[in-house]
């Protein structure tokens, strides 16, 4: 949304002739044409990023393999912060220019567009640094070992897996139980021959 406003005025407002005798259309910002090119760009690019990370977040459960989901959370985090970045590089950029713009009459109309566009840069770092920080503690938790029920396993890779552990203790505390069929069992029962190969 911050996106849409920052772009949305930018194009819409920001805009405008000094006056009456020059028609030709000119950026707010400074009469710089880069400034608003680059809130132009870094908004469209934060919309259309933000549209698919949210498709990626809606299928992310489905994604059945462990690396593909990794690469998902990577990409949501470096693509996080490079938007903090160009967001912070955007409200330094344009809050500059706006510094030394000289209001004349034409540009004092695009004023609050120009202002919006400033605020709401700012508050898009704030909002893609926590975008990054959620990812990164999504990345955490998948490479977070201790999730997994590892306390059972012995520190010595050559242990061997312990066994079921007791229950409610109406169960035998013997280690060891005869086997349920105990006549002795003779080497070659009788009908029976060992085939020869």
């Amino acid at each position: 949304i911050f996106s849409i406003v920052v772009f949305g005025s930018i194009v819409n407002e920001c805009y405008v002739n000094k006056d009456s005798q020059h028609p030709e259309l000119l950026c707010i910002f400074n009469e710089n044409e880069s400034a608003c090119s680059y809130g132009i760009a870094v908004g469209v690019i934060a919309f259309f990023g933000c549209i698919f990370f949210f498709v990626v977040d809606l299928y992310f459960q489905q994604i059945s393999s462990v690396k593909d989901r990794k690469r998902a959370v990577l990409l949501d985090l470096g693509f996080s912060g490079f938007l903090a970045f160009l967001w912070f590089v955007a409200f330094c950029f344009l809050a500059n220019q706006w510094q030394r713009t000289t209001l004349t009459r034409g540009f004092s109309q695009g004023a609050d567009a120009a202002r919006a566009a400033i605020t709401f840069s700012f508050f898009s770092i704030i909002i893609w640094v926590v975008l990054a920080l959620r990812a990164l503690q999504r990345y955490r938790l998948g490479t977070d070992m201790s999730l997994f029920a590892t306390e059972q396993f012995g520190t010595d890779p050559s242990a061997s897996y312990p066994g079921y552990p007791g229950g409610s203790g109406a169960e035998s505390t013997e280690t060891y139980q005869s086997p349920p069929f105990t006549e002795t069992l003779e080497p070659n029962p009788k009908g029976y021959q060992v085939p020869a190969y």
